[in-house]
């Protein structure tokens, strides 16, 4: 396996003992150019899509808009569905891949951290990665945090502030710091 499929399976990856560490900073490196150009754009320009295919490495979908500013951290991990608002200010931390589904919601501010640091002091700088997913029709609030493995269930609701750190069910509100169940949504 190469550094990017290891990384994505979740192995331990550090910058001062893989040889291959060079190829994920060329990808990281492209991704901060691409997010500076994309961020000087008024979100209505024909090049906020040109560069999100380039960034994300895939066609995105016409009926999907992001308003920038938004960062990255790597970008060709990420995929978006159909209609998807991803509103300003917005970080992917996506090298452990992020899948967002369609009719998905994203509020401004909102952190999807799809990486953490090795808990040893000695090898703080290691990262590991699990993916995040956003099932159809969730909605992710104001300046909320997703972080790494988690899986935000079809049409449930997470609260402006949170940081969701286990997954949530379907037709569910979490909310709070961790979040948690709030209540369910009727059909």
């Amino acid at each position: 396996m190469n550094i990017f499929e290891r990384e994505l399976s979740g192995e331990v990856i550090s910058p001062n003992s893989e040889p291959e560490f060079h190829l994920l900073l060329d990808v990281i490196n492209r991704a901060f150019e691409l997010t500076t150009e994309l961020n000087k754009l008024d979100y209505r320009s024909t090049r906020v899509r040109e560069i999100m295919t380039e960034l994300f490495d895939k066609e995105i979908d016409e009926s999907t808009t992001l308003i920038p500013p938004f960062y990255t951290d790597f970008g060709r991990n990420t995929s978006i569905g159909k209609n998807v608002m991803i509103q300003q200010c917005c970080t992917f931390f996506d090298r452990g891949g992020i899948t967002i589904g369609n009719n998905v919601a994203i509020g401004p501010k909102v952190n999807l951290i799809t990486l953490n640091h090795d808990y040893r002091p000695d090898n703080r700088d290691a990262t590991y990665c699990k993916p995040i997913i956003l099932k159809d029709n969730a909605w992710i609030g104001i300046n909320s945090t997703i972080l790494q493995g988690v899986v935000i269930g079809e049409n449930a609701i997470i609260a402006a502030g949170s940081v969701v750190t286990k997954d949530v069910p379907p037709n569910t509100i979490f909310g709070g710091n961790p979040a948690r169940y709030i209540k369910s949504i009727e059909k």
